[in-house]
């Protein structure tokens, strides 16, 4: 019994200490991550652009529900991981495309800005996130865990894929 109860405060302990880190971690943070795609820029700027056929290409989405396409663009993924609803905030076609979470009730939040260039008959394509995590434990795993950059780099692999090829990424 003595083992079971050191055992347990040791549990609470660690989520604790896990907590207390969270919460000394800033809110917001910033992550970049950059790839050639081997795709004209028209041809990448369709795909990003093209919500509806997200999953096809990227594994992590089950399916998307157009909501609206009065005014901003308005979709929600379903993921392997939950719902999200995004909202297309900016367009300057083809070069930028800022996409905003929109669903409140969500312990994180913020934009991913994706700007494109031409790289000879590629395209450089950088992804940008601007987000914050409001709950600390949820900050830590973000943080230590999951890491910034691993969403965007789940991301850019499958749309290099969608392409024919693996991609090599850099982060900013």
């Amino acid at each position: 019994m003595k083992w079971l109860l050191m055992g347990g405060a040791a549990l609470v302990l660690i989520v604790a200490a896990i907590v207390v880190i969270g919460l000394l971690l800033p809110r917001d943070h910033v992550a970049s991550s950059t790839a050639r795609i081997d795709a004209p820029l028209d041809t990448v700027w369709h795909a990003l652009a093209d919500v509806g056929d997200y999953p096809r290409w990227r594994a992590d989405v089950k399916s998307v529900d157009v909501l609206s396409t009065e005014g901003a663009l308005r979709w929600r993924e379903h993921t392997s991981d939950g719902t999200i609803t995004f909202e297309r905030a900016e367009e300057q076609r083809p070069r930028r495309l800022v996409v905003r979470i929109t669903d409140e009730s969500l312990p994180f939040g913020g934009t991913w800005t994706y700007e494109l260039a031409p790289d000879g008959n590629a395209t450089r394509l950088t992804i940008t996130e601007r987000g914050f995590v409001s709950n600390p434990l949820f900050r830590f795993m973000a943080r230590f865990v999951l890491g910034h950059h691993g969403t965007q780099e789940r991301f850019l692999r499958a749309l290099g894929r969608r392409f024919g090829h693996e991609v090599a990424i850099t982060r900013g």
